[in-house]
């Protein structure tokens, strides 16, 4: 798949799950339960213990599984994650070196801003998508909206309080996607061994953005 591929699944799907877990085990298992929920994407986090060891089994499996890695803080990391077979990188903040790592190596960049200033630097730098976190803490879909009218090229993805509830708010707002963590891939359900419980919420996640994009944009958008 190549980055014009990526960047297109990406903003079709437009929920993009965070896989911030205590254990390998438990990040396989909330990739498997997200995929058969109808989301074919994951944002393995390097807070996983034995993270790129999941990208690189996520990868060997062959299945069509879009897969990223997230909380990516150094240009070592992001080659690190490339060569595992990341296709795409995300950071909670901009790294100068990291968004270069990723243009050069073809790969879809979400680097992290905050403030005007952050997002326009991030964009100034190529950066793919533009993750704002944490987003509900300074205002969330509202904010969102409010850096839309400032950036209207800019695409933003909201991370931190993604939920359910929200979820619709961010796309009505002028989210290109959506990080979505705890809220969709809950601990609860992992420890539990309910990736049934998991896969349900992603379903609902993956209809909420499309009746908010049909809202946008009218019955033809999907």
């Amino acid at each position: 798949m190549d980055k014009a591929q990526v960047l297109q699944r990406i903003v079709e799907i437009g929920i993009v799950p965070v896989i911030r877990v205590a254990s390998s085990e438990d990040a396989l298992a909330a990739a498997e339960a997200v995929s058969q929920g109808g989301i074919p994407i994951v944002e393995i986090t390097m807070t996983v213990p034995g993270a790129i060891e999941v990208i690189q089994s996520l990868n060997q499996r062959g299945k069509d599984l879009l897969i990223g890695a997230g909380t990516v803080l150094d240009a070592a990391t992001a080659r690190q994650c490339i060569a595992a077979g990341a296709q795409f990188l995300a950071s909670p903040g901009l790294d100068l070196e990291t968004v270069g790592v990723a243009r050069s190596q073809g790969k879809v960049m979400f680097a992290g801003a905050l403030s005007p200033t952050e997002v326009i630097a991030a964009w100034k730098a190529k950066a793919d998508f533009v993750k704002v976190f944490p987003c509900t803490a300074v205002g969330g879909p509202k904010y969102i909206a409010s850096l839309k009218g400032l950036f209207p090229e800019a695409q933003l993805v909201p991370s931190g309080g993604v939920s359910l509830e929200t979820a619709p708010e961010f796309i009505l707002a002028g989210a290109s996607a959506l990080a979505a963590g705890g809220e969709l891939i809950e601990a609860s359900a992992l420890r539990a061994h309910k990736p049934a419980t998991i896969a349900q919420k992603a379903r609902s996640f993956v209809e909420l953005v499309r009746q908010a994009r049909r809202q946008l944009n009218g019955p033809a958008a999907s």
